[in-house]
């Protein structure tokens, strides 16, 4: 019985927040197949990778100059002619970035790197648009019960900052009132004796996250809008 080679590669769903709107960051690839075409960061593995979370931070590194972040595994795609080269596992990974306090530089297989609103993506290679559509799920969720919200504003937030988070994310506005009110009564946001300088809108106070707080609630926190 003759038996199919199958390789197993990494890619990282890196979002971020900018101007309100949800981005991802992709590379323009530099070889074939899917020559001079926008994808995820990501590679096969090495034989000097230990593990795939190791493997995952290498590509990401080398590709875009983005390191030391924390990677999630989000999920293994691996229908049968996704890739052209033959079977290939794909290991997906999610990260939460703020795009403020990163360098881009493309590297090793890629030509260029950038930011990509998510619902303005450029054809993509491999099935990439399927990896990133499934994170967009998953990050949905996430915010609902998690701090994930978080990873994607400064340590130092408005309110309207927090808001404008989530309906990045969700896709649609959240009402004002019921935001602000279900956040400020779960206690998690420290409010400090700042304002922001921003000249357009009025001063308004600065929050930030107290992860403390959050894992002193006796419940999780379901954040519904």
């Amino acid at each position: 019985m003759s038996t199919e080679t199958v390789r197993v590669t990494v890619d990282t769903v890196a979002l971020a927040i900018e101007q309100g709107a949800l981005e991802v960051l992709l590379i323009k690839r530099k070889f074939d197949p899917f020559k001079s075409s926008w994808a995820l960061p990501g590679g096969f593995i090495a034989d000097t990778d230990k593990t795939l979370d190791e493997a995952a931070a290498r590509e990401l590194l080398e590709e875009t100059n983005v390191g030391d972040v924390y990677l999630e595994q989000l999920y293994s795609f691996g229908e049968k002619g996704r890739d052209p080269r033959g079977r290939t596992v794909t290991v997906a990974y999610l990260a939460l970035l703020r795009q403020e306090e990163l360098e881009l530089k493309a590297s090793s297989d890629a030509s260029g790197v950038a930011w990509w609103p998510v619902n303005q993506l450029p054809e993509l290679a491999f099935d990439h648009a399927d990896i990133i559509s499934y994170a967009r799920k998953r990050l949905r969720y996430k915010i609902e019960y998690s701090p994930a919200a978080f990873m994607l504003i400064p340590e130092k937030f408005t309110l309207r900052d927090l808001q404008m988070v989530y309906e990045a994310v969700l896709g649609r506005s959240v009402d004002n009132r019921n935001f602000r009110k279900k956040f400020l009564n779960t206690g998690v946001l420290q409010e400090l004796d700042e304002t922001s300088q921003e000249t357009s809108f009025r001063p308004a106070r600065l929050y930030n996250f107290s992860e403390g707080e959050f894992e002193r609630l006796p419940d999780r926190p379901v954040f519904l809008f």
